[in-house]
């Protein structure tokens, strides 16, 4: 990596540009569609919960449907988005090290989506059964009869909130492998690197699932942290196998 006459303000302010042009025109396309995302999301929390889910703000249904258009088109968006991230990055970088442009905006498209897909079937129906299993019932000793002292009657922004703040909690954590590989590939970690630090990595990642998970049972930190310590596995044998060749041969030999 190199750092020579690199205007990065005006670079940055130009990819930031791009990237709001691409999200806004997928946000238009997107939002055409809006209620057949909002069945493909909202179906199975009914299903699970067992309950119709409400809003009670008059606004709140409508303005659920921007952000939910919002973050369709930011996942429709994201190979320019990512494209505009390595356009910023490549100034800094060696000619050769630049080879590295599709794969890595492959690689982060493939990975974010990958997160956002892995949150919807995955992650987020778990921490959802477990939030709503959370009923109480009693039996009345007067007449036997079970009754709910607690229920569950979920709205909807919020636990569209919890779905949104989940899928995009997932999406970056899956950008660890493109982050490790790119970084391996520039000669900055090495695979002794990471094995050495694996502990700590783990303690970290661990830490972040349970301060980004909604619930305090572990159900969440779990659910979120144990795929990213097998992603940091995977970026271990990455950097092994793609890492610059100058550091692996090091790493052999010390």
């Amino acid at each position: 990596m190199r750092f020579g006459n690199w205007d990065s303000t005006s670079l940055l302010r130009r990819r930031i540009i791009t990237s709001l042009v691409a999200v806004g025109v997928a946000f238009i396309f997107t939002f055409i569609y809006v209620d057949q995302i909002l069945l493909f999301i909202l179906l199975p929390m009914e299903q699970m919960a067992g309950q119709t889910l409400s809003y009670i703000d008059p606004t709140e249904g409508f303005i659920l449907k921007i952000k939910l258009a919002l973050m369709a088109g930011l996942i429709v968006a994201s190979p320019v988005v990512f494209t505009q991230v390595w356009l910023f990055i490549a100034p800094g970088l060696y000619s050769k090290e630049k080879r590295l442009a599709i794969p890595f905006i492959v690689m982060t498209t493939v990975f974010f989506v990958g997160g956002a897909v892995f949150s919807h079937y995955i992650v987020f129906p778990i921490v959802w059964q477990f939030l709503a299993d959370q009923t109480l019932t009693i039996v009345d000793p007067a007449t036997k009869a079970s009754r709910d002292i607690l229920i569950f009657e979920p709205r909807v922004e919020p636990a569209f909130s919890l779905y949104l703040r989940l899928i995009l909690a997932m999406g970056l954590v899956f950008e660890l492998p493109t982050v490790v590989l790119l970084l391996a590939r520039i000669g900055i970690v090495t695979p002794r690197f990471l094995i050495r630090n694996i502990k700590y990595a783990v303690m970290i990642i661990m830490v972040a699932a349970a301060i980004l998970s909604p619930d305090g049972g572990g159900v969440g930190m779990v659910a979120m942290g144990g795929p990213v310590v097998g992603l940091y596995v995977f970026s271990i044998g990455l950097a092994w196998a793609f890492g610059k060749k100058r550091q692996r041969t090091e790493d052999e030999t010390a």
